[in-house]
């Protein structure tokens, strides 16, 4: 009664806290997989280690770890774990538990190549939760065990040991073997850092000036400046005083690769330690052979020539920026997001603000100054910015994209109509047969926007911050995490509110130009009004990109480009003794009319692409085609993600997950330049592809990005073929073609 009383206690209170605060609990409660991290490797001395990452606030129970081979043949000896804290339990009594880290050593006997490992445990969240048992399936290559080449003899360690029982009277068990004292371990951590770990027996200690490092059967790579943590001064019989380790000690090892392929290594250790009783062992040298992953040469040359980073494992983008907010300078890092703004101005998400706002200059008619257009300009970008800093800290604080809200047909539509309107009238003509309600009311929304109130600016830039440029980059990210971690919207918002006005700055420069610059009377003006009428349309059809068929997309785009070659005289005959700017005015109205004409031809072949409407026509079978192009498989909610995460792994296979949406402008990049890429084609041939598609910001869809704690799209995520997620290598916005393979490789390999 007992045991069934422990198993259905945790069910009872994540049920009882379901109902009772469930907004609390979807906010604040980590998935299992976060809260307890787990990560398995096989050691080179017939071990496998199991690690769990706790989160802080959250514990797991000692008694609940379990292991079990079903892999016939291979046996677990018993494992070995460390010392816990024991805690009196509100649902098991007085327990030991972990927090933090803990690593679990499992001995292996018996011959096979690969174990599949069931590994159970349990843990709770210090709010009170229990989390029910957990099963974690893995499979993981074993490692053959090499023996220890130990410059000892069986008759020197005997001596010791007769010594140690001489000097305490104590038993055989007192004095135990050198590899036991401090048991070795390596794997590779990536393709370009190695991590050395050397497990302490209690009671005896190693000192840090004995370390030595050294490759054998390792052609074209070497290593880099070894780093080990600081240890504890120890006034020491036998050498004085020094730096010794208890308990554990890891060493990263940066490689040095001019070969990249994946291989094995074996590298040669050298250590020397004592034991508590007086007994100091003889220097020790043990090889142990290490499976490398492909590598990048470039990422471990840098990280030798650095100082502090040299060792540490890769850090994505966006985390690195989260950490600069957490311990850097305040007043530079602040500069760092203004320069990250200036970076992205230029990129889709912010450009169809520029078209924007020289509208609302050139809607001011011929008497405005340079002191108005800077003032309008400033108004639009302030109210940007603002609204940039307030979404973001609400999406940092409460993981809600107020900006994917605002991506639904209703609201996109009613704001492509306004700028159609805004184009009308720009070309000076309500006159057309339209309903008279409502054309009073377009002559009244253009007449408020020729008066260039700042109010009516100001919502101008507010709406284009929610939907216009709804993209995800590093820099947003990063501030957002910081606030997510630190609940700190102070500096987050700072941080923010420095990266919108960087990306507006441009536009300030632009409109005031604008305005400095716009020409004040005559035909000329008509001229360029028309101009931004045009472009007044194209955000129109650029924003309708995200909720139409491409097909249809690409009509639109022949119909305004064709049209307004025709208003530029492109069927015209050129009048004799025209000035050599109306023959150049006839030219471009040519091109626009011809690349019109090809839009229509591709749209009817079925191409959505209107930077590459031909692509595919004449060129073989749909076959053909079909093998130029990646293919995805949708993932619409958490459990769908695990089973296919679930049969990857088993496939011994790595995994890419995209996550995208057709109103992100950087998702459509990638799809176009990254991933239509032969070289990015062929480097994934050997990869399951994801694709959460988050357009609809559902429910299922924002589980999703709650799982993996992202504000929206664009985000590639890697698994390795063991099915653990590489986070360090997390893709947040474009990357070129060249620079995917690469980082895909560092990822996963291949």
């Amino acid at each position: 009664m007992r045991k069934l009383t422990q198993f259905l206690l945790p069910w009872f209170v994540l049920f009882a806290l379901a109902l009772s605060t469930p907004g609390h609990a979807e906010e604040e409660l980590l998935e299992p997989e976060k809260a307890f991290a787990l990560s398995v490797h096989a050691l080179d001395n017939g071990q496998i280690e199991a690690r769990w990452q706790i989160a802080d606030g959250y514990y797991l129970y000692r008694d609940k770890i379990r292991f079990e081979s079903h892999t016939a043949g291979i046996q677990l000896g018993e494992p070995v774990f460390p010392a816990g804290k024991i805690k009196d339990d509100e649902f098991f009594g007085r327990v030991e538990i972990y927090r933090g880290e803990v690593r679990v050593r499992i001995p292996v006997q018996g011959q096979a190549d690969t174990l599949d490992l069931l590994i159970h445990h349990q843990g709770c969240a210090d709010i009170g939760v229990c989390y029910p048992p957990q099963r974690d399936s893995r499979s993981l290559k074993l490692i053959a065990s090499s023996p220890a080449t130990a410059t000892t003899s069986t008759s020197p360690l005997a001596a010791l040991r007769d010594f140690g029982r001489s000097l305490t009277g104590g038993s055989d068990d007192e004095l135990i073997e050198a590899d036991q004292a401090f048991a070795p371990s390596a794997f590779a951590e990536d393709g370009n850092t190695l991590l050395v770990r050397w497990d302490i027996a209690p009671g005896y200690y190693l000192y840090k000036d004995k370390f030595s490092f050294n490759l054998s059967d390792a052609a074209g790579i070497s290593l880099g400046q070894v780093r080990l943590s600081d240890g504890k001064v120890k006034d020491d019989e036998f050498f004085g005083r020094v730096e010794v380790y208890y308990d554990q000690v890891e060493a990263r090892v940066p490689l040095l690769r001019d070969q990249l392929d994946a291989t094995r290594i074996a590298l040669d250790l050298g250590y020397q330690g004592c034991a508590d009783i007086g007994v100091c062992y003889p220097p020790q040298r043990k090889t142990l052979h290490i499976d490398l992953p492909a590598g990048d040469a470039g990422s471990a040359r840098a990280a030798v020539i650095g100082s502090s980073p040299a060792a540490a494992p890769p850090v994505s983008e966006q985390d690195r920026l989260a950490s600069a907010l957490a311990g850097g300078n305040t007043t530079w890092t602040i500069l760092l997001f203004f320069v990250a703004g200036l970076l992205l101005a230029f990129t889709p998400c912010v450009f169809p603000m520029i078209p924007i706002l020289s509208s609302i200059i050139v809607g001011q008619g011929e008497g405005i100054t340079t002191r108005r257009a800077f003032v309008l300009s400033l108004t639009y970008v302030l109210a940007m910015a603002a609204t940039y800093t307030v979404a973001g800290i609400i999406a940092g604080l409460f993981g809600a994209n107020l900006q994917a809200t605002f991506q639904n047909p209703w609201i996109l539509g009613s704001f492509a109509a306004i700028f159609v309107a805004l184009s009308f009238s720009m070309f000076g003509f309500f006159e057309l047969q339209l309903p008279s309600s409502l054309q009073g009311r377009i002559s009244q929304l253009s007449n408020n926007q020729k008066s260039g109130t700042l109010t009516g600016v100001a919502i101008m830039g507010l709406l284009s911050a929610l939907i216009v440029g709804p993209c995800v980059g590093p820099p947003l990210m990063g501030a957002l995490i910081y606030i997510g971690q630190t609940g700190d919207p102070v500096l987050g918002g700072m941080a923010l509110f420095a990266l919108s006005m960087g990306m507006g700055a441009p536009l300030i420069a632009i409109g005031t130009a604008g305005g400095k610059f716009l020409p004040r009377a005559g035909g000329w003006m008509d001229t360029v009004k028309a101009v931004f009428g045009v472009l007044m349309l194209a955000v129109a059809i650029w924003m309708l990109e995200r909720i139409l068929p491409g097909v249809l997309v690409m009509v639109l785009w022949a119909i305004l480009l064709i049209v307004s070659a025709i208003y530029m005289g492109a069927l015209d005959a050129i009048k004799e003794g025209a000035s050599g700017w109306s023959r150049l005015w006839k030219g471009f109205g040519l091109v626009l009319l011809v690349y019109g004409a090809l839009l229509l031809i591709g749209a009817s072949a079925g191409n959505t692409d209107p930077l590459q409407p031909m692509r595919g026509i004449g060129m073989g079978s749909g076959a053909a085609m079909a093998q130029q192009q990646l293919n995805f498989k949708p993932v619409s909610s958490v459990a769908e993600l695990e089973a296919e995460l679930a049969a990857a792994r088993s496939a011994g296979k790595p995994v890419m997950l995209d996550f995208t949406a057709d109103w992100c402008a950087t998702c459509k990049e990638l799809e176009r330049y990254t991933f239509s890429d032969p070289q990015v084609i062929n480097a994934l041939a050997d990869t399951v592809l994801l694709k959460a598609d988050v357009t609809a910001n559902n429910r299922n869809d924002q589980e999703l990005l709650r799982r993996y704690r992202l504000i929206g799209p664009p985000t590639l995520i890697f698994y390795n073929a063991q099915g653990e997620e590489q986070a360090p290598y997390r893709l947040v916005g474009f990357i070129s073609a060249s620079d995917f393979v690469q980082h895909k490789r560092n990822a996963v390999g291949g």
